[in-house]
């Protein structure tokens, strides 16, 4: 029973990988941008250089869903494709690191995440 809010969690990101990825190829956006900008999120590791308060926080601030969530619905309302193209993008990134149980992190160490100490 300790572990179901993990596996919750894991399996969040993989339906939420699976329907970002789903919603974009029904919007036939291009495979070639979806490769291209899949790992970009990730950069964001570059942060750790700084320091891992610093590395934390970028790599928290660009791996929650709030931001891709407003870009896309604001893609959505403007009819804005490449906002809606972009933020599928990082929500499939997003729901891929969850489900292998890349959580956000804390300030003390990359390796503990709010899923597991990876």
């Amino acid at each position: 029973m300790q572990k179901l809010p993990r596996t919750l969690l894991h399996l969040e990101g993989a339906v939420l990988f699976a329907a970002a990825l789903a919603l974009y190829i029904d919007a036939d956006f291009s495979l070639l941008a979806l490769v291209l900008l899949f790992l970009v999120p990730d950069l964001s590791i570059l942060g750790y250089a700084a320091g891992p308060r610093v590395g934390a926080a970028c790599y928290d601030a660009v791996h929650t869903t709030a931001a891709p969530l407003v870009l896309g619905a604001i893609g959505l309302l403007s009819d804005g494709q490449v906002a809606v193209q972009v933020a599928l993008i990082w929500l499939a990134h997003i729901g891929i690191d969850r489900a292998l149980g890349y959580g956000l992190k804390y300030p003390a160490a990359f390796k503990g995440t709010h899923l597991q100490r990876v």
